[in-house]
């Protein structure tokens, strides 16, 4: 593998965060249209008479930035288009809901300390008064008339923190015709009630729904556990994965019979990773309420979050692991007899997971002084390519960062790619040398997008890190530079 050089061709402008970027086909309409959907709530697609509006959730969503300093990770965070939505007009949001603001799960940051187990082991206690917002997970329909509307909330769930609660983070799988949601381990930093690894937490997972189940409720509760969903939302869902700090809904790459699946995960403190895998057997959420309640009856469970299901669900290792790597929070300690230890946070959940949790594809550092690598900040997206316009990128997984630390003060994302190996064995990364003059203004590279075929690649590039900063956002599409 090499360095590729690339340009980017600009597609639309003057957006505000341009979070997630699909295609689809419009019903009525043969041409595959591009959408764009804002972290303020804004949905648009590019038309025959340029960028056009086709759906405003604004007032829908919490107020963004607002206790922040500008910088926000709630918002419109993932849209997905049902596979027949040019004949059902159905799609699907997921956005923090207006109205919700909560004083967060604890009154200050979190900071874990070896050497005072007390704070590796906290609990998240009175939920319904200690949280920070609720994210609803919606059904849509594109009406005739050529409105959307809202057809039924699928999930209501309770976070209790304002970041990590996913981000692109709703799609549909081509293998199994579900809508995918990842959730993220629910905010701070660390993990403090290390919901990602708590089987019945919804936080930190990634999650199938069965749209076509019904519900029957038009009122669903907030939630922040599995067995606190009523009957018939359990009975639409299934785990995939855990483990989960925050990332992106996966990328499928069709491959003969089988599909490879991609996700990114973004790091904690110095490093960002790529994950594939092809076999799982993801376990329905009611068979996981039942486990957890025999497990509760049993005097063997007390104090073990998880289930023994002999499931496949898939673990990525958080908060144990980072990436390929221990979670690195040490400390010199007393030992009591007059010397001192160094103790690792995590050290007995590291161990616990080391056989368990899936191994990175690839990953990058926040530090790196190799020649042609990056020190990234964190991962937004990640995508395979199966184009040909891009030779060298056929059939690679392409992805990006918000911004490269050595680009500072003139900030600038970073593009790089990856293939899985033969062997199966972890694989280096090379860039993609981005052709590009974006003057003087900073270029957060916020989020990765391809069209249905996977044949064309589209990056969201933001003038600011703040969401309150508005019409800073561009749309490019990835090309050769030739």
């Amino acid at each position: 593998m090499r360095n590729v050089k690339v340009r980017l061709r600009p597609v639309a402008g003057n957006i505000n965060l341009p979070t997630v970027i699909k295609t689809a086909f419009r019903p009525g309409d043969p041409q595959e249209r591009i959408f764009i959907a804002t972290q303020t709530g804004q949905i648009y697609y590019i038309g025959n008479e340029g960028l056009t509006l086709f759906l405003d959730i604004g007032p829908r969503i919490i107020k963004l930035g607002e206790n922040t300093g500008g910088y926000d990770e709630r918002g419109l965070l993932g849209l997905a288009f049902h596979p027949q939505f040019f004949y059902n007009g159905l799609f699907y949001l997921h956005y923090s809901e207006a109205g919700t603001q909560g004083p967060g799960a604890l009154p200050g940051g979190y900071s874990p300390d070896p050497c005072n187990p007390e704070t590796l082991h906290l609990k998240w206690n009175n939920r319904e008064e200690r949280y920070d917002h609720i994210d609803t997970v919606e059904e849509w329909i594109l009406e005739t008339n050529g409105r959307p509307r809202k057809r039924r909330t699928l999930l209501k769930l309770r976070r209790p923190f304002m970041n990590h609660n996913g981000y692109n983070s709703l799609t549909f799988s081509p293998e199994s015709g579900r809508l995918v949601l990842t959730t993220g381990d629910g905010g701070s930093g660390f993990d403090p009630f290390n919901l990602s690894q708590d089987d019945m937490e919804i936080a930190g997972k990634i999650i199938e729904i069965d749209v076509n189940q019904p519900i029957g409720i038009t009122d669903l509760p907030a939630a922040t556990r599995f067995d606190e969903l009523p009957a018939p939302v359990q009975n639409m869902l299934s785990v995939i994965a855990k483990g989960v700090r925050n990332m992106s809904s996966p990328s499928y790459q069709p491959m003969q019979n089988y599909f490879i699946k991609y996700a990114g995960q973004t790091g904690q403190d110095f490093v960002e990773s790529i994950y594939s895998f092809i076999h799982y057997r993801p376990v329905p959420v009611p068979l996981l309420v039942q486990a957890s309640r025999m497990k509760r009856q049993s005097a063997a469970g007390n104090g073990i979050n998880n289930i023994n299901t002999g499931n496949g669900i898939i673990n990525f290792g958080w908060r144990g692991w980072e990436g390929d790597f221990p979670t690195p929070v040490m400390k010199p300690c007393p030992t009591g007899t007059g010397g001192r230890q160094k103790a690792i946070s995590f050290y007995k959940e590291a161990a616990a997971l080391s056989a368990e949790r899936l191994r990175p594809l690839t990953s990058y550092f926040h530090e790196d002084p190799r020649p042609g690598k990056f020190s990234g900040t964190a991962l937004t997206g990640v995508q395979a390519y199966l184009g040909t316009n891009i030779p060298a990128l056929t059939g690679a997984v392409v992805f990006t960062d918000f911004a490269r630390k050595e680009t500072a003060p003139r900030i600038r994302g970073a593009l790089a790619y990856t293939y899985v190996r033969q062997d199966g064995r972890q694989n280096d990364f090379y860039l993609l040398e981005v052709n590009h003059d974006f003057g003087a203004q900073p270029a957060h590279f916020v989020s990765l997008g391809a069209n249905l075929a996977q044949t064309r690649l589209f990056l969201g590039v933001n003038g600011s890190g703040n969401v309150t900063d508005f019409h800073k956002g561009t749309v490019f599409e990835i090309v050769p530079d030739r």
